[in-house]
């Protein structure tokens, strides 16, 4: 089957095809291009592929594309609001049947969103939830749950008492302010002997290293940091080195970290001893039921809040707007529960981090 792909100056091309069908509550067929040699066209924009976390999704989407048929047309908005606005407009000129995205400035994608609603372009938002306007489906995971996860992991390790970091996404983004309510309103109400120093770094690696180091060195008994994003890992792992931290779970000095996302990379620092946690958000997933749910849309099929035959749950968040979480396990060195969540050993295969 032939595939398509948008090409922009300065962009590579990528091509994508689709997925596994889902229990759905009902609806009828749309025009799906049944009876006829030609799969339906739908957009994909990828965020931006300048993290491995991204590079993954992008590298996935292909495979679970072939699955459900689907041709597409990929751009790349660069983390730009106004390039995504952009490649929507190419989208609609190309005629397409749906659109995936995920928009990493939530506040803003609202206007974009009510223009393919007047269209009748059906949206799927992946790892996002668009403060306002209508899409057919949310794919994430819960990210309150990720600072809750965090939190725990970090609270039973330092016995309840001590001091900890948080490097912060970019609190325009809804999953930074999850992260960081999840895990400060778990702190609170848990250890509250713990004291949180909370660093905005708009998901910049480099930013987060500066900051982090100025912590340490005005709060040389930090015994505890959480990374919003493994976009962070590789700063966070050069200045604990360069503090003389970087040092095994069982020696005194040893500052415990806690990751998101669980690329390849973090699942191997864990291994060695260098973090010791993270949470798996679902890159591979994330490309599965984003077109999975396109591949319905276009069906014109519905759902409803509950279980899913998929091992996660959709809730409603508002009127008309669904979000399906899927599951994103706690990562630890040796498996085992930490103030209630259950974790799973870095070197699990089901982890999409040792499987690519």
């Amino acid at each position: 089957m032939k595939t398509r792909c948008l090409r922009h100056p300065g962009l590579g091309a990528v091509t994508v095809l689709a997925v596994t069908a889902l229990s759905a509550c009902g609806g009828s067929g749309a025009d799906s291009g049944a009876g006829t040699n030609r799969a339906p066209v739908v957009g994909v924009d990828y965020p931006r592929s300048d993290t491995d976390f991204w590079t993954s999704y992008i590298k996935y989407t292909p495979a679970f594309a072939k699955e459900l048929g689907l041709r597409l047309e990929t751009t790349n908005s660069q983390n730009d609001i106004g390039n995504l606005a952009a490649n929507v407009q190419t989208f609609i000129i190309h005629g397409v049947k749906g659109v995936a995205m995920a928009p990493q400035s939530t506040g803003a994608i609202g206007p974009v969103l009510r223009q393919l609603s007047a269209q009748k372009i059906p949206v799927v938002t992946l790892d996002t939830r668009p403060d306002t306007g209508q899409v057919y489906m949310i794919v994430r995971a819960d990210n309150r749950a990720y600072g809750e996860k965090a939190c725990r992991f970090l609270g039973t390790k330092l016995g309840g008492e001590g001091k900890v970091v948080v490097l912060e996404g970019d609190l325009a983004s809804i999953n930074a302010r999850d992260r960081t309510e999840g895990f400060n309103g778990c702190m609170k109400e848990n250890y509250p002997k713990i004291k949180v120093f909370g660093e905005a770094t708009n998901w910049d690696g480099a930013v987060a290293a500066r900051k982090l180091q100025t912590d340490l060195t005005a709060n040389p008994d930090v015994k505890g940091i959480y990374l919003q994003a493994s976009s962070m890992l590789s700063g966070t792992l050069q200045v604990l080195r360069q503090q003389g931290l970087l040092v095994g779970p069982q020696d005194e000095r040893h500052v415990f970290v806690v990751s998101n996302d669980g690329i390849p990379r973090e699942l191997k620092a864990i291994a060695q001893g260098k973090i010791d946690a993270t949470v798996s958000q679902p890159a591979d997933l994330y490309a599965k039921y984003a077109l999975s749910y396109l591949k319905a849309a276009i069906e014109g099929k519905t759902f409803k809040p509950g279980r899913t035959d998929h091992a996660s749950t959709i809730i409603r968040v508002r009127d008309g707007v669904l979000e399906d979480q899927l599951s994103a396990p706690l990562v630890t060195a040796h498996g085992g529960t930490y103030g209630g969540v259950p974790s799973l050993k870095s070197d699990d295969m089901s982890l999409w981090g040792n499987s690519r």
